[in-house]
Formats: structure tokens, C-alpha cells, sequence
């Protein structure tokens, strides 16, 4: 622990993190009426200290004009700073968007794997793939919105799900008529209901003037106890529609029309599925025979 001056300190890891205004004036005035109450954390790269947690409170107090500010100073390199940095922030929790910037940082800068990336945050590669898929298949634009806090993470989440070419059109509707996350997501499931690409450019068109997206009224319907049979009725009616969805946009939409690394990650995890899939159908043929026999 020492003082450390804040005005030559790095923000190299800040493009993982968000720092929204409203978050930054509170740090603010906790600097005004307390004082420094948590040390920051740094690491040294190249020559210089930079930051590793701590990136509002160096900003609130630059605005103050304070000259610096007590720090730790970790022995790491810039993969072990990352992590820290996720460390730092377990209880609090990064946003999904966070730990996808993150882990795309680990992935396409420090050229880790994805079942490193799994081992040394302690997560399944499952986890690691849908992080990437994320960040890799949401517009930049919309992600800069988030940064500026015009959208909510979480919005922007729901978002990722459209096709690339409909996704700034739609935060364009959740900037402008400030939207809701819920309403984000019924927006997203309307526009995804659309198969052809026009009906999903009108009718984005049209949300952009139209009535806002509210919850279904009426009564909640009462929760029933299924059965073993129910639960697989439901599973093979949602197979099958997944499995004709993705049929129909695997048939729409080319590989080659994503970015190459979210057609890369898309090309492993199909292949991937297949295994899976034949395994079903290898089951689905035995039991289909005992009842024929």
C-alpha cells in the first residue's frame, strides 16, 4: 500500500468495465463527504501503473483535483489482472456484457483457448462460448450505447438475440421511447416472430412511432403438477421447434455472413451438436422399435 499519483495512471482494462454517470457522481460525493475509503488496485505494464479496480474513483477524484490517491500494487501480468479484476467484483458481479468484454480481452489479445478461459475462471466452456457468442454477435453500436448509458445491459442482452442488420434499429426504439428491459424483450421476440427480413425492417419501423410494448394482461394462469409424460410431450414439442428454427435460419443465413470469429465459434458449437443429436435419434429408434415389436 502507498500513495500513488493519478494523474499518469493507465486505463488500459477500462474498455471492460462501464462507468455509468449516475454510479460516478455517487463515487463523488462519497469522496467530498468520506474521504478515500478503499485503496485502489493497480498492476505495472510497460513501465507504467495501471489500473485494475478503481476506475471511478480515480475519475471522481480528478474531477475534484486531488493528486492522488492510496493503492495496492499487484505482481501480475495482464491475463492475471483480468482476472483480478472478475475476482474483485464476485460479489458485487460483473454484467453479462462485462464478462463477455472480458472474456473476448482473454481470448482474442491473450490468445488463451476457450477451455483455458473455462479453467481459470472456474466456469464451464459452455459459459465461456455463450460469452463470446455474445459480445461477437452484438453491434458495435449498440454496445457504444451501452457504454454511454443510453441502453441497460441487460437490454442490449436481449438485443444480441436479433440478426445483426436489425439490432441498431431496435436500440434506436429502446433509446428513443425508453423502454423497459421487459419491454426489450417482448420488442425482440415480435421482431424474431417476423422470418423474412423485410417483415422484420417494417415492422421495426413501425414500434419506432407505434404503441409501446407492455406485459399480456389477464389472470396468471395456476400452476398445474405435470407428469413424467407431460414433461416429455413439452420437451419433444420444444425440440422440434427448435430444431425447425434453427433449421430455417441455418437455410436463411449463412455462416459466412457473421463476423469470422462468431462464424468460427457458430461452426464448432454445430459441430458440436451434431454427436448430440444423433445420439437422440440412435434413443428415439430404440424405443420406437420395442413399441413396434
Amino acid at each position: 500500500m502507498r500513495m500513488v499519483e493519478i494523474a499518469p495512471l493507465g486505463e488500459r482494462l477500462s474498455s471492460l468495465r462501464l462507468c455509468e454517470a449516475s454510479a460516478l457522481k455517487t463515487v463523488r460525493l462519497s469522496l467530498e463527504q468520506h474521504g478515500q475509503l478503499t485503496a485502489l488496485t493497480l498492476f505495472r505494464a510497460d513501465g507504467t501503473l495501471e489500473i485494475i479496480d478503481g476506475f471511478k474513483r480515480v475519475r471522481a477524484a480528478r474531477a475534484l483535483g486531488w493528486v492522488s490517491l492510496l493503492a495496492r500494487i499487484d505482481d501480475v501480468d495482464s491475463v492475471d489482472a483480468k482476472l483480478r479484476l472478475r475476482e474483485l467484483h464476485d460479489r458485487r458481479g460483473l454484467t453479462e456484457l462485462e464478462e463477455a468484454w472480458l472474456v473476448r480481452s482473454l481470448y482474442r489479445e491473450d490468445r488463451l483457448t476457450q477451455p483455458e478461459i473455462a479453467r481459470r475462471m472456474s466456469r464451464h466452456k459452455s459459459w465461456v462460448w455463450r460469452r463470446l457468442m455474445l459480445v461477437e454477435s452484438l453491434d458495435a453500436v449498440v454496445q457504444a450505447d451501452v457504454r454511454l448509458g443510453l441502453i441497460a445491459p441487460r437490454a442490449a442482452v436481449a438485443v444480441s438475440r436479433l440478426p445483426r442488420g436489425n439490432q441498431q434499429a431496435a436500440s434506436v426504439i429502446v433509446v428513443r421511447r425508453g423502454l423497459t428491459v421487459r419491454q426489450t424483450e417482448l420488442l425482440v421476440e415480435e421482431v424474431l416472430d417476423a422470418r423474412e427480413p423485410a417483415a422484420r425492417a417494417a415492422l421495426l419501423a413501425r414500434r419506432l412511432d407505434g404503441p409501446t410494448l407492455g406485459k399480456p394482461r389477464g389472470p396468471r394462469p395456476s400452476r398445474m403438477v405435470r407428469s413424467e409424460s407431460d414433461w416429455m410431450s413439452a420437451d419433444i414439442l420444444r425440440v422440434r421447434e427448435v430444431a425447425a428454427r434453427l433449421e430455417a435460419r441455418l437455410l436463411s443465413t449463412p455462416l459466412e455472413a457473421f463476423t469470422s470469429t462468431a462464424a468460427e465459434l457458430l461452426r464448432d458449437a454445430l459441430c458440436r451438436l451434431s454427436p448430440v443429436l444423433r445420439a437422440l435419434d440412435s434413443v428415439i429408434g430404440t424405443v420406437t422399435r420395442e413399441k413396434d415389436a
